[in-house]
């Protein structure tokens, strides 16, 4: 968004660190103010000093985001607060890994119930006051592994495949009214989701044809953009930021 651009309100979930958090940097720089949802206040309230800090309004609102009560409620006090909600991005997710035959239904129903039904509920809960204001801007964030699977992760690549055929619908719907739906894909990026993998890095590393992590600025890079006026005709589109990794 550019200065001459109208003040836009971003809802981000997962807002408390790595990507979420440079996600919320990213588009204070743009101009936003920024609602911040997560489970771990402290974290969420550091995010949100980096928001104010840039010279935008922030709103700190804890949230389950798998629980359909507590996503209305945030989207209820971000339209209290602001009266408007333009842009949102589904960022939280977790991961809980396993191989398929050792994997326990409560491992699968945590990932995806966090991956892929919060991004559901967040979006039916946003989608109506988007279609209301004729403008608005939805950026759900995948991941390479729900493009090509990975060992160990049936239950994330499935949830994050998943989000993206949601997202590719959600853009036949929404597009009338301006509304645009995308996803950005990310590969591997530095952050703690990473620490289980710290002892394999050599190896991951060999993956990746750039040769290096990628950085959640990024992966926020290609989110703010989307979310700008400039990606006004794109929608339904899969961004990938791998560094490579699935160019096979």
């Amino acid at each position: 968004m550019s200065g001459t651009e109208e003040r836009r309100v971003a809802l981000v979930t997962g807002a408390s660190g790595g990507i979420g958090r440079a996600i919320c940097e990213e588009l204070a720089r743009c101009g936003c103010d920024i609602v911040l949802t997560g489970r771990r206040m402290e974290a969420l309230e550091a995010s949100a000093a980096v928001v104010r800090g840039l010279g935008r309004e922030s709103l700190v609102v804890p949230a389950e985001v798998t629980v359909a009560d507590q996503v209305d409620g945030v989207v209820r006090a971000a339209l209290d607060k602001f009266r408007r909600l333009d842009i949102l991005v589904n960022n939280a997710g977790v991961t809980r890994d396993a191989l398929l035959v050792r994997m326990a239904e409560q491992e699968w129903d945590e990932v995806v119930n966090a991956d892929l039904r919060g991004a559901f509920l967040f979006m039916r809960a946003v989608s109506r006051q988007m279609l209301r204001q004729r403008w608005g801007r939805v950026v759900n964030i995948s991941s390479a592994v729900g493009l090509v699977g990975n060992v160990g992760q049936c239950n994330y690549a499935a949830a994050k495949a998943g989000l993206i055929g949601l997202t590719r619908s959600a853009a036949r719907e929404l597009a009338g009214r301006k509304v645009t739906v995308n996803a950005v894909a990310p590969g591997f990026v530095d952050t703690a989701m990473l620490d289980p993998y710290r002892d394999r890095m050599a190896a991951l590393l060999e993956r990746i044809p750039v040769g290096r992590l990628g950085r959640p600025e990024e992966v926020a890079g290609v989110v703010g953009w989307l979310a700008s006026e400039r990606a006004g005709y794109i929608t339904g589109q899969v961004i990938v930021v791998d560094g490579g990794l699935t160019l096979s």
